[in-house]
């Protein structure tokens, strides 16, 4: 009995809709604009501190692309009446920390295994949303998922 209950759970979550596995667009955009807030300053913060020139590039990419986004996410977030939250996420306020106390290639890799972590999750959240069946979340999504994939892959690079 055990089993066929499993079974069933299974097949019954394998059968959801790509929709069901999107945030709602309040949370979406909260978390979005979170992180953007900080991708921006991580990556001025890497701009200044970072050991290699290809690092501080990254840095200033990060903090230009995510700036965009972050503009993109706010306009989305006042058509649909969110309130624009200012802070950035927990995670991202340990790594600041993080990168504070260390130098060098340390600190490059330390970054470089961040962004790659932080791109990976993101890029699921923003491939889940874009099948979300929330028009102006989902867009959004969709218009921001080629930057994440870009970063992952400057990320991956540097990670080696």
């Amino acid at each position: 009995m055990r089993y066929r209950f499993l079974a069933l759970a299974l097949s019954f979550a394998a059968a959801l809709p790509a929709a069901a596995l999107a945030a709602p667009p309040g949370a979406f955009l909260d978390d979005a604009i979170r992180g953007d807030n900080g991708e921006i300053e991580i990556g001025r913060f890497v701009q200044q501190h970072g050991f290699t020139a290809g690092v501080r590039r990254f840095g200033q990419q990060l903090a230009h692309d995510h700036a965009m986004a972050r503009s993109q996410a706010v306009a989305a977030a006042q058509r649909l009446n969110v309130p624009v939250p200012d802070g950035v996420t927990p995670e991202q306020a340990a790594l600041r920390d993080r990168l504070a106390r260390l130098r060098g290639r340390a600190f490059d890799q330390t970054f470089a295994h961040a962004m790659v972590d932080d791109h990976r999750k993101d890029i699921a959240k923003f491939v889940d949303q874009a099948r979300s069946r929330d028009p102006v979340t989902s867009r959004l999504a969709r218009a921001t998922l080629p930057h994440l994939r870009q970063h992952l892959r400057i990320a991956e690079s540097l990670a080696h």
